[in-house]
């Protein structure tokens, strides 16, 4: 029963640290994405729809910085 507890207590315990570093990456990486749009309430809407683009496309995180920055360059948005 003692190796039970254990088992259940260290499993609660990494799982809860890997969604945490699942979380503090996806705002981090939003944070980014807000700091490059400046305060235009458009523009932050529109960076973040380019971060999801960004995430469905599996843009490398080290890539992420400079691949927001060349979308930056085409908005605002034609259409």
């Amino acid at each position: 029963m003692d190796y039970f507890i254990i088992a259940t207590t260290t499993l609660a315990g990494l799982f809860f640290h890997a969604w945490l570093f699942v979380k503090f990456r996806y705002w981090a990486d939003r944070d980014l994405a807000l700091s490059l749009a400046g305060s235009d309430p458009e523009k932050r809407t529109w960076i973040l729809e380019r971060l999801g683009e960004a995430r469905s496309r599996k843009v490398k995180r080290a890539e992420l910085q400079g691949w927001l920055e060349a979308q930056l360059q085409h908005y605002p948005p034609v259409g």
